[in-house]
């Protein structure tokens, strides 16, 4: 989609919606689901909605103790498979699983991510928080829509975020190999590349009637800050001086269900059917952001996040840098 259709629909949710309120109504029986990052944050409670919707929900894990226990008191049916979004072999052979034991794939939600950690690299040299939260779904994706093809009007949905008005894609050098690292850029360059990937991706879906999506889902205290120290939350403001939510953060995160609400609302609204790549915040399509309203700039979607020409540049670009892995 072009930045002129990023034109909320009024949908009648919000900030504060739930997973709850958004799937009301929604029926899943008989339908398959792929949930990266599933057992933790906002990934737990996307699949706890499908799954007591009736879907079939794979988790990919990374730590299967950790997804065990956490995954443990939900109901439905959810299974999981070994997949590391750092490590090319691992997704193909959880590629290759999934096309073994399922006939096709209704929902693909690329939910797993890392957020501001140290600098690292993963691959063969990617800077890891776009090699992981960009590439190794890139990888992943293109692997699985053989079945996605298969399933009728299927959607992908990729977890995006506010932080894309960080940084555009650094086209020069992507993985900072002589630009010095910046923890926050790097973020918001592996977010940007998330809303042009789903941007990029929507045409390719578009022959067999599939849609891809991306979603900022809002701030949620989640394992996703684990690599920030107490100190520098508090400087955010996120944290009091006592190490607890501080009234901003009170006021403005969502509850892990709220922060699945968006991405749920994306996985399944009728209202999204002809809305090919568009960028969403609570809830609804995000109106491009206004510059002289920066009230909205939170719940809104930069202009270098929803370019059409830059969706198709990136995923040149990854296509190639995978081929020479």
């Amino acid at each position: 989609m072009a930045i002129g259709d990023q034109i909320p629909l009024h949908s009648g949710f919000n900030a504060k919606s739930t997973a709850a309120e958004v799937m009301a109504g929604v029926d899943l029986s008989g339908q398959t689901a792929i949930v990266t990052g599933g057992y933790s944050g906002i990934g737990l409670e996307t699949v706890r909605a499908l799954a007591d919707k009736g879907a079939t929900v794979i988790v990919p894990v990374r730590s299967p103790d950790k997804a065990r226990e956490n995954l443990a008191p939900l109901s439905g049916d959810i299974r999981t498979a070994a997949l590391d979004l750092a490590d090319r072999a691992s997704i193909e052979r959880f590629v290759g699983e999934m096309t073994t034991s399922l006939e096709e794939l209704y929902l693909l939600i690329n939910n797993a991510g890392v957020m501001a950690c140290p600098e690292a690299r993963v691959g063969p040299g990617w800077e890891s928080q776009f090699g992981i939260c960009h590439m190794g779904h890139f990888a992943l994706t293109k692997g699985l829509l053989p079945l996605l093809e298969k399933a009728q009007m299927p959607r992908v949905v990729a977890l995006s975020s506010a932080a894309h008005r960080m940084s555009d894609i650094l086209w020069d050098d992507i993985n900072f190999e002589r630009t010095e690292y910046d923890k926050w850029r790097a973020y918001g360059q592996a977010k940007t590349a998330n809303a042009l990937f789903a941007n990029a991706l929507s045409r390719r879906m578009r022959a067999f009637g599939g849609h891809a999506f991306s979603v900022h889902p809002g701030g949620i205290f989640t394992p996703l800050q684990r690599h920030l120290p107490k100190e520098e939350m508090i400087a955010l403001g996120w944290l009091g001086e006592d190490g607890e939510p501080s009234e901003m953060a009170k006021a403005g995160f969502k509850t892990p269900e709220q922060g699945a609400s968006t991405t749920l609302w994306a996985a399944t609204s009728p209202a999204l059917e002809g809305q090919p790549g568009v960028y969403c915040a609570d809830a609804d399509i995000a109106p491009v952001t206004d510059p002289d309203n920066p009230e909205n700039r939170f719940s809104s979607v930069e202009p270098h996040a929803c370019d059409d020409d830059a969706a198709e540049r990136l995923w040149d670009l990854s296509e190639r840098m995978l081929a020479a892995t």
